[in-house]
This record gives structure tokens, C-alpha cells and sequence, in this order.
């Protein structure tokens, strides 16, 4: 049988957490504590009892779990905003903006035109646009920079032999992502140095003697990594030649400030993630830049099974005569975002805007410093917070001591996916003997589980 924290019982119920833990409290039989953790847990019976009892309470939902229903584990995530674990929860706002979207039909490229004005207004740019995630963006963004506004060379992508095709990057900057640029057509311009003997490096003129005819963008990535060339210093030479520069900026925020930052440096494109830090759908992503090639991406994107006397863009594009008419369906097609999507991640955009991120910053702390707290006492286990002062998210670094209770951080991360709700850490360091804690999703009592089921682990 299911059972759920305070948190779960009163977002199913219609109530405050603290009117949940007052019935539970008041009346016996309603509830139990965790023996560990001291914190309340629900039932479905329970939940029908509090709503007997309770004139404001809106039991309208069947108690049943979606995911236990599969035979799908809940995980209770301590990694972050990891693609494979789903992303982030969405706030009830984000969710009652995907339920009412989806009681309309819409013109897509309506919908797409208005939320871009929105995305354009916070960011800075020219124009934007929803896509289905921060790969997506950069492959569509790829797109533009390789076709513009030419319906042949749309229809051509991802063939590209016969036409300018070269995107240079950086090899500090090479990573498993970058396949979504590769996929729309681009064939990549290494430059720089790595390794032996000066270590890794790149200079802006390694980039400006790249730049050829053939070349259609540069594509610069939001990474720490040292000696690579800033993105004010590629702009710099890429604009000289009148060459685009596309970032790579999924995991560029936090800081809140780069919602702005890359734009306001020169980037012509920029994508983001809009279900990591602004905690939007899972499926959807931030393109921002330039309008002509925002435009572009419109065009290779969204569907364009219509008639030239119907289109809702013939006056625009071909009374104007800058097409001759519209472009087949374009590479994009298969990343459509639909529109709960697009409703969902204007939502969560403008709670993000307008959250307090110093105060989101120190309720992060407090959570890692609760589990540190909790741990500090358990043999063979330290712990430290990394990144305090950082402009990331500080996370907890964990290190266990083998030698003390035969636990590798291995074994801990395979062995707190035991259970459900499983629990999901940050596996880097593992081989080093330590995993890492990333606070965002720990809200409510999450903190005090995660904590209590590591003791459970090194110290049963």
C-alpha cells in the first residue's frame, strides 16, 4: 500500500501541511511517525479519514500511484537535474498551466510568436522560442545557421556536402551533446590544443584562422573549463567575420543572472534547459537570439503541412517575396513541443524570474548542512560543502571510509536505490570514495530521509 509524507497528503487533500499534521495529531489512529525520521506518513485510508473529518478537503482523486501502478520506482532525487531521473517536480502553478493549455486547440505558430515575445523580453534578445529541450535548441539552432531563410537548403539538412556545412569549436569544449549540432548537418572545425606538454588551451586566433567560406557558425559551451576562450573574446572574432556564435548554456544556469548574460555578450543563439534550474517540463527548452534565424528555426520546426492560400504566414513571407513558398517538413519535425509544453514553461519562467535567489541559495545550504548534521555522528562517513560561494548549486560531498563499514560509495549508490521510493545521488566521485548530494529537489523532509537512509546503509 502507498503511503505518502505530509507534503503528498495535503497536496492531495487541498490542505496546508501544518492542518494535516494538526488532524494527524488530534486524532488517533490517523497517521504514523517514521521511526527513524519522526516525520508523519499517510495511507489512503488514512487520507479518506482526514477528509471525513475536514469540511475544506477535496478528495477528488483516486489515491492509487501512477508509478506503483507501473511497477516503477519513485525516486527521491539528491543528484539534481539529471535528464535520466526526469528533471525537477514542477510546481502546482507549472502543472495547472499544462491542464489549462491543454483544454484548447491552438495555432502552434501563434502560440510559439507570443511565447517568444515573453522569452525575448527576460532574456534580452531579439526573439525566442520553446523547444523540446536544450539539445533540441542547439540542433534546430544549427539549422538556421546552416539553411537561414533558403527552403533548398532546408530541404537538403542534414545533407549538407554541397553547401557551407562548417561549425567550429573549441577542444576543451568537445562533448557527448555536441551530437545534436552533428545530427542537423554541421561538420565540426576542431581548434586549440590538449594535453602534453603546455596542457589544454585555445587562443582566439586558433579560431579566427579556422574561419573560411564553409563556415556557418561557432559554437561556444557554458563548461568550466580552463584555457578556453571566452565567450566575449569568440564573439569578438566571429563577428568580425560575420559568423554566429551558438551556446551551449543547458547547464548554464544558476546563476539566475545568465538568463540575460550570454545574450547581453553577443551570442546570436543561446539554449537552455527548461527543466533543470527553471524547473519546467522535462521536454522543453529556451531558444534565444537573433530573429532571422529564430525565424529559420520556426520554419524547420513546426508543422508545415498547409496550403500556400491558407497559411497563416503567406503574407508575411510570401507577399513580401523573402520565400517563394512554404518549406517541406523540416529536420525539427520530430522534436514537435506541444502546447501544455509551451504553457508549462512560460510558467515556470516567470516563477523563476521573480523568485528570491538569494533565499532559494540559502535554503539550499540549509538542507546540505541538515544532512551533514545528521551524518556527522556515523563512522566512516565525512562530509563537506562544496561550492558555497560558488555561483552553482553548492552541493554535499559524502566520502565514506571503507575500511570502517565495508560500504563503497559504489555500493552506496547501488544500494539506496534499494527501496521505494529509491533514492538517487550524484555518482561522480564514486570511484574516488564519495558520492555527491545536490540539494534542489530535496524539499519538505527529503533532506532528513536522505540522511537517514545512508546511516541505514554504513551503519545498520
Amino acid at each position: 500500500m502507498p503511503t505518502f509524507s505530509t507534503k503528498e497528503a495535503a497536496a492531495k487533500l487541498g490542505l496546508s501541511q501544518v492542518r494535516i499534521n494538526r488532524i494527524a495529531n488530534e486524532n488517533g489512529g490517523v497517521g504514523s511517525r517514521d521511526p527513524q525520521t519522526g516525520h508523519w506518513q499517510f495511507s489512503s485510508d488514512d487520507l479518506k479519514r482526514i477528509a471525513a473529518v475536514s469540511p475544506k478537503a477535496r478528495l477528488t482523486e483516486d489515491l492509487g500511484d501512477f508509478y506503483q501502478d507501473l511497477g516503477v520506482k519513485r525516486v527521491i532525487n539528491a543528484a539534481g537535474t539529471l535528464t535520466r531521473l526526469g528533471g525537477t517536480p514542477m510546481d502546482d502553478d507549472v502543472l495547472d498551466a499544462m491542464r489549462e493549455a491543454a483544454q484548447w486547440s491552438v495555432r502552434i505558430e501563434e502560440l510559439q510568436e507570443a511565447a517568444g515575445n515573453y522569452l525575448a523580453e527576460v532574456t534580452g534578445a531579439e526573439a525566442g522560442y520553446v523547444t523540446a529541450g536544450a539539445a533540441a535548441g542547439l540542433l534546430v539552432g544549427t539549422a538556421a545557421c546552416l539553411a537561414g531563410l533558403d527552403i533548398h537548403k532546408m530541404n537538403l539538412l542534414p545533407d549538407t556536402d554541397a553547401i557551407p556545412n562548417e561549425v567550429i569549436i573549441q577542444r576543451l569544449h568537445r562533448n557527448a551533446y555536441d551530437h545534436a549540432l552533428r545530427t542537423a548537418g554541421a561538420k565540426f572545425v576542431e581548434v586549440g590544443h590538449i594535453g602534453h606538454p603546455t596542457g589544454g588551451y585555445t587562443e582566439p586566433w586558433h579560431i579566427e584562422t579556422a574561419i573560411n567560406e564553409r563556415t556557418v557558425a561557432v559554437h561556444w559551451v557554458a563548461m568550466p573549463v580552463e584555457g578556453a576562450v571566452s565567450l566575449e573574446d569568440t564573439v569578438a572574432v566571429a563577428h568580425k567575420h560575420n559568423v554566429p556564435v551558438i551556446v551551449d548554456a543547458a547547464g548554464g544556469l544558476p546563476p539566475a543572472e545568465n538568463l540575460q548574460g550570454y545574450i547581453a555578450t553577443g551570442a546570436d543563439l543561446v539554449s537552455f534547459s527548461g527543466g533543470k534550474a527553471i524547473q519546467g517540463p522535462q521536454a522543453s527548452g529556451i531558444l534565444v537570439g537573433r530573429r532571422d534565424l529564430i525565424q529559420s528555426v520556426a520554419l524547420q520546426h513546426q508543422d508545415m503541412d498547409v496550403m500556400v492560400e491558407t497559411w497563416t504566414l503567406r503574407e508575411q513571407l510570401l507577399g513580401s517575396g523573402r520565400l517563394l513558398g512554404p518549406p517541406l517538413q523540416g529536420i525539427g519535425r520530430p522534436m514537435k513541443v506541444g502546447k501544455e509544453e509551451i504553457a508549462g514553461l512560460l510558467a515556470a519562467v516567470k516563477k523563476y524570474v521573480s523568485r528570491d535567489h538569494t533565499a532559494a541559495r540559502q535554503e539550499w545550504l540549509r538542507r546540505l548542512e541538515a544532512i551533514a548534521a545528521d551524518l556527522s555522528e556515523v563512522a566512516g562517513v565525512s562530509t563537506e560543502v562544496v561550492g558555497r560561494d560558488g555561483a552553482s548549486y553548492p552541493t554535499l560531498r559524502v566520502s565514506l571510509n571503507e575500511s570502517v563499514h565495508g560500504v563503497s560509495a559504489i555500493d552506496l549508490v547501488n544500494r539506496l536505490f534499494d527501496d521505494d521510493p529509491a533514492i538517487a545521488v550524484s555518482q561522480y566521485g564514486s570511484l574516488e570514495g564519495s558520492v555527491t548530494i545536490n540539494p534542489l529537489n530535496l524539499d519538505g523532509d527529503k533532506p532528513q530521509l536522505v540522511a537517514a537512509r545512508i546511516r541505514s546503509i554504513v551503519s545498520p
